[in-house]
């Protein structure tokens, strides 16, 4: 097949997307005007088609890493650069935006900004956002990345960031690749000694959100934020 600068400027992905805009381009094409160029044998939109074919459409390309973009013939590291760097800057124009001082007014609120940002990862990450006596917005951190144990999620590490700045209540955030917002009993065990441990150190936990696909579990909203007797000790021992 001929290259895209042999097709009538009408059709060609840049020039359309120019005069019509950007709605009126279909995925490969979009993705078409990302690489720029195609394969010896084949256009921009034929190697955007194949991507999109072979890794699941635009959802399961957003969750490939740069190596597994790179096994589609025509796609080399520049590329897989330009289209990770154009679908990380996708997510973060749906997230809402946590700014520095913002109230966090409800579980929903927590949810619009980290489901974007979240959603398609496979591999579980665990965030801790910091608030202040008013529960305005600190910061956030990534405290692990991988599944979560008793033994990689300690207390000692997921409240350093609180402690260091001076923090008066945490809300903790993790995903579920498998879609399923529910809580594990690792997960109920965990929130129950990071409870516990915060009581220790006089900072609030008020929230333990876990996403999923689509829709989320708020341990507050629950009911289920409190911490056992067994935890407690745990968390007296984590934190010393």
């Amino acid at each position: 097949m001929s290259g895209i600068k042999q097709w009538p400027s009408s059709e060609r992905p840049r020039e359309r997307l120019l005069l019509e805009g950007a709605h009126s381009l279909s995925d490969a094409q979009l993705l078409a005007i990302l690489l720029r160029v195609g394969r010896r044998d084949s256009s921009a939109v034929e190697v955007a088609m194949d991507l999109l074919r072979k890794l699941d459409g635009l959802r399961g390309m957003s969750n490939r890493g740069v190596e597994e973009l790179c096994q589609i013939s025509g796609i080399g590291p520049a590329k897989a650069a330009q289209l990770k760097a154009a679908i990380e800057l996708g997510k973060r124009v749906l997230a809402e935006p946590l700014s520095t001082g913002t109230t966090i007014a409800s579980s929903a609120d927590l949810f619009r900004h980290y489901y974007p940002l979240l959603r398609d990862l496979r591999h579980e990450v665990f965030k801790i956002v910091l608030l202040d006596a008013k529960h305005g917005i600190i910061k956030d951190a990534t405290v692990s990345e991988g599944s979560l144990t008793l033994s990689i999620v300690h207390p000692r590490e997921v409240f350093n960031p609180a402690v260091r700045e001076s923090a008066a209540a945490v809300i903790f955030v993790h995903n579920h690749p498998s879609g399923d917002p529910g809580p594990s009993e690792e997960d109920r065990a965990l929130t129950a000694r990071l409870v516990a441990a915060g009581e220790l150190l006089g900072i609030q936990v008020l929230d333990h959100l876990i996403i999923g696909d689509g829709r989320y579990t708020s341990f507050a909203d629950q009911g289920w934020l409190r911490a056992d007797p067994s935890a407690r000790a745990a968390g007296r021992r984590a934190t010393k």
